[in-house]
C-alpha cells in the first residue's frame, strides 16, 4: 500500500511540473532556450499559461481518477447497504452505474478547478506587467440585470424547445420509442433541472469566460471561437471506444491508459463525424452567443435548455437499435448524428435573428471585434 501511495505521490509530482510556471513565485517566466523566441513568446501571455493550465488538468486527472474510481465504487456499495434514498441514492446510483470514462471526466474536471487559482495568479501577473507597460485593454458592454435574465431565459426556451422538438422528429422516424413513464417532479428536479443548472454554470464559467475571454485577448474572434471548441469538444471525449476496458481501473496507469486508448477513438471517421463535429458545433454556438452579447447569460441559457430537455428525453425515450434510420444520421442519443448537428445550425440562425432585432449594449459587437 505504501508502494502504491509512494508511486502516486511521484507521478503528481511530475505532473506538477507542468503547471510550475504558473505558480513560480516571483511570478516569472521558466528559463527557456534563447532560439525558442516562439515558445517565450508564447509562456509570457495569458493564452499560454492556458494552454499550461489545460495539460496539467489532464495529466493530473489521470493520475487521480484511478483514487477518484475507487472511492466512487465504495460510496455507491454504502449507499446500496443502508438504502439511502433522495440525492444521496441518487449520487450513489450514479456512482455505481458510471464507467471509468466517466470517472476520468469529473476528475479532469475537479483539477481544472483546483488549479484555477494558479492560473489566475499567472494571469493577474501578466496583466500588471501589462498595465506597467501602458496597454489598456478595452471595457466590456454591461447589460440591464433584467435584459441578462431575459437573455438566459430566451435561450433556455429556445435550445430546449429545438432538442425537444429534434427527439419528436426523431420518434416519428423511428429512431426512439416512448417508455410511457411520466417523471415526477422529485425525478424531474434530481435528474434533469440540478444536473443541467450545474453544468451549464460551471462549463460556461470554464469554457467561454476563462478560456474563451483569454483566448479573445490574443486571437481574432473567429479563431479564438474555433480554438475553445476544439478544446470544449475534446474534453467531453476523453473516453475510450466503445467496447473497450480498462485492464485494472485501480491501477496508478489506469488513467494514462485511457488517454491512449482516447486517441484511438478520433481514428473512427464515423465517430469523428456523428459525435465530436457535433460537440464542436455545440462549443461554436454557445461561443458565439458570447462573443455576440459580451457576456455569459446567453451562452448559459442555451447550455441549460440542451442539458434539461436532453436529459428530459431520455428519461421518457430509449433508442431503438434496429431502426430505420442510419446510425450516421442519428446517433445513440439527441447529441449524435447529422440530425442534431443541423439542429445546431437552426439555432445559430435563431440566436443571430434574436440578437439582430435585440437593443442590447451598442458597444457589444464592436468591443468584442476589437479583441
Amino acid at each position: 500500500m505504501q508502494d502504491f501511495i509512494g508511486t502516486r505521490s511521484a507521478l503528481i509530482g511530475r505532473a506538477a511540473l507542468f503547471f510550475v510556471f504558473l505558480v513560480s513565485p516571483a511570478g516569472q517566466t521558466p528559463a527557456i532556450p534563447s532560439d525558442a523566441w516562439g515558445v517565450r513568446r508564447l509562456f509570457r501571455s495569458e493564452a499560454g499559461a492556458v494552454l499550461l493550465w489545460v495539460v496539467a488538468s489532464v495529466v493530473l486527472g489521470a493520475v487521480v481518477v484511478p483514487w477518484l474510481y475507487q472511492g466512487g465504487r465504495q460510496f455507491s456499495a454504502m449507499v446500496a447497504a443502508d438504502g439511502e434514498e433522495g440525492v444521496i441514492g441518487w449520487l450513489g446510483a450514479a456512482c455505481g452505474r458510471a464507467q471509468f470514462g466517466r470517472f476520468y471526466n469529473r476528475s479532469l474536471l475537479l483539477c481544472a478547478l483546483l488549479l484555477v487559482p494558479a492560473l489566475l495568479r499567472r494571469i493577474g501577473y501578466l496583466r500588471r506587467e501589462r498595465e506597467a507597460a501602458g496597454v489598456v485593454l478595452p471595457i466590456r458592454p454591461s447589460w440591464p440585470l433584467a435584459q441578462r435574465w431575459l437573455l438566459w431565459a430566451v435561450g433556455a426556451v429556445l435550445a430546449g424547445g429545438l432538442v425537444w422538438l429534434l427527439g419528436i422528429v426523431m420518434e416519428w422516424m423511428g429512431a426512439f420509442s416512448g417508455t410511457g413513464t411520466s417523471l415526477q417532479l422529485k425525478q424531474l428536479l434530481a435528474k434533469a433541472v440540478l444536473p443541467a443548472a450545474v453544468v451549464s454554470i460551471l462549463e460556461e464559467a470554464m469554457f467561454r469566460g476563462l478560456l474563451l475571454g483569454l483566448w479573445l485577448r490574443v486571437a481574432r474572434p473567429i479563431s479564438a471561437c474555433v480554438g475553445s471548441s476544439l478544446v470544449f469538444a475534446a474534453m467531453h471525449f476523453l473516453s475510450p471506444p466503445p467496447g473497450y476496458v480498462i485492464a485494472d481501473p485501480t491501477s496508478v496507469m489506469a488513467g494514462f491508459e485511457l488517454l491512449g486508448a482516447t486517441l484511438l477513438h478520433y481514428t473512427d471517421p464515423r465517430f469523428f463525424v456523428a459525435d465530436f463535429l457535433t460537440l464542436v458545433g455545440v462549443g461554436l454556438v454557445l461561443a458565439g452567443a458570447r462573443v455576440r452579447t459580451g457576456s455569459l447569460w446567453l451562452p448559459m441559457g442555451l447550455h441549460f435548455g440542451w442539458v434539461m430537455a436532453f436529459k428530459m428525453f431520455h428519461l421518457t425515450h430509449v433508442r431503438l437499435p434496429d431502426g430505420p434510420v442510419d446510425s450516421l444520421l442519428v446517433g445513440d442519443s439527441l447529441r449524435s448524428g447529422l440530425l442534431p448537428l443541423a439542429m445546431l445550425g437552426l439555432t445559430a440562425a435563431c440566436c443571430h435573428l434574436l440578437l439582430c432585432c435585440s437593443r442590447g449594449p451598442a458597444c457589444a459587437r464592436d468591443v468584442m471585434e476589437n479583441e
